[in-house]
């Protein structure tokens, strides 16, 4: 495809052309926005409400505005709540914490591991 169709493409599919494609290099743009159609509006294993939760969350954390407000409007446009929305930024400030404690306080893994194992199979006798 040339630039032109992918652009009318990305048109097609969203209304406009979002100025961040424009510095996307030609030979790349359509694989690219590929990826981005299919990710973003595509059904995959995992629906698009929670997708666009999980890229809250992440951006929460990695602190980019720019993929934040993406990822909350999407979450919306899916069908996510406010509420759902302020739940997947609490979960990311929840587990980055205890990621934060775990390595930071160097954990043995292993044990880490096997303690896992053990509440898994606890758990999973109902």
């Amino acid at each position: 495809m040339t630039r032109s169709d992918v652009e009318a493409d990305i048109s097609g599919t969203m209304g406009l052309v979002p100025g961040f494609f424009d510095s996307i290099p030609d030979d790349i743009v359509e694989a690219e926005w590929e990826i981005f159609k299919r990710m973003t509006f595509g059904e995959t294993a995992i629906p698009n409400k929670f997708k666009e939760l999980i890229g809250v969350a992440v951006h929460s954390v990695t602190q980019c505005r720019y993929c934040t407000l993406f990822h909350q409007e999407a979450a919306k446009l899916f069908g996510a709540t406010d509420e759902e929305i302020q739940e997947a930024v609490h979960y990311a400030k929840y587990t980055v914490g205890w990621s934060t404690y775990l390595n930071g306080m160097r954990q043995d893994y292993d044990e880490f591991a096997a303690e896992l194992g053990k509440v898994g199979a606890y758990l999973s006798q109902g």
